[in-house]
């Protein structure tokens, strides 16, 4: 009787196991009928920035691929939309207007066969100049930090859509796939004021007068951000003397405004007003919480002059 139930148990063991190695191995999914989509996988973001200082030269510009079962043929139309965003302090995001707009359109025959791979490609950009038009702004109404909203929307020759509304995270940010729909373009302000220059004290708090060295140190977690060797430009060392030592005071430059923050050894705290601005000197004054200042030109160096839009 043991060996029945034994036999018995192996039997219905070896039958589940069997069911299960055949329900793994010929899985009934109709593989044959399932819906196949499309997506813009990007190739190269050729220009995803405007410059504040040089609008009339600034551009959005993509290479895009088509991807579907056709190799990029089912492709009827691309639709490039824009839209303007701002941040206001206390307020939020503006959006100008509130929906995108239309500023391109890109038709099939602008995907072309390539050499890397067997898509269709197209390569595309718009202006500034375009995008400002087609958000109801003008150049004048620009200012640094503001961002366009660029969408792609993709129509096929079936009738559907795809865009940033109904693709998946794992296709818009994988680096595979690489097909956002979305690009968001910053005004940005350039700068490059690292270095190290000469400079000559006008004025200090004991009323002494010299020339000395500065460098200005790009920060790289902060563009636009230089620390300073010296937050005193050696007037600690020419009236007491005292070094300075661990000190962290920075110069940031955004859009051309000038402006310093942080601390010395001692926890005060730093600030400066521009005087002038010439191709050849940079004059201001720099103060502190514990009373002390100075004026201060900084010579620029070869080849490098200041640029006009600080102040």
């Amino acid at each position: 009787m043991k060996m029945l139930r034994y036999s018995f148990g192996l039997l219905a063991t070896m039958l589940i196991f069997l069911s299960s190695c055949r329900d793994f191995v010929e899985p009934a999914v109709p593989y044959k009928d399932f819906d196949t989509g499309a997506y813009l996988r990007t190739i190269a973001r050729t220009s995803t920035t405007f410059n504040f200082f040089d609008l009339a030269s600034s551009k959005f510009a993509l290479t895009i691929e088509a991807v579907d079962k056709e190799d990029g043929k089912t492709v009827q139309t691309v639709e490039v939309r824009v839209r303007h965003r701002r941040l206001i302090a206390g307020v939020g995001l503006k959006y100008t207007p509130a929906n995108d707009v239309l500023v391109k359109t890109l038709q099939a025959a602008d995907f072309k066969p390539n050499d890397n791979s067997r898509f269709l490609r197209s390569t595309f950009e718009v202006t500034a100049a375009e995008a400002i038009s087609a958000v109801g702004l003008t150049a004048a109404g620009i200012s640094g930090g503001d961002v366009f909203e660029f969408r792609l929307v993709l129509k096929d020759k079936f009738g559907r859509v795809f865009s940033s509304d109904n693709v998946t995270t794992n296709v818009s940010g994988a680096p595979f796939y690489d097909s956002p729909f979305q690009y968001p373009t910053s005004v940005v302000c350039p700068s490059d004021l690292a270095g190290t220059y000469d400079f000559n004290a006008l004025e200090t708090f004991c009323g002494k007068t010299y020339a000395g060295k500065i460098t200005f140190t790009a920060v790289a977690a902060s563009p636009g951000s230089y620390t300073v060797s010296d937050g005193t430009f050696g007037a600690w060392d020419s009236c007491y003397p005292d070094a300075w030592g661990s000190g962290n005071v920075r110069i940031s430059d955004a859009c051309g405004k000038l402006t310093m923050s942080g601390a010395d050894k001692y926890g005060d705290s730093y600030s400066m007003v521009v005087k002038s601005v010439t191709p050849a000197l940079l004059t201001f004054e720099w103060k502190n919480t514990y009373g002390e200042f100075g004026t201060v030109a900084i010579k620029s160096n070869p080849g490098k002059p200041w640029p006009a839009t600080l102040k």
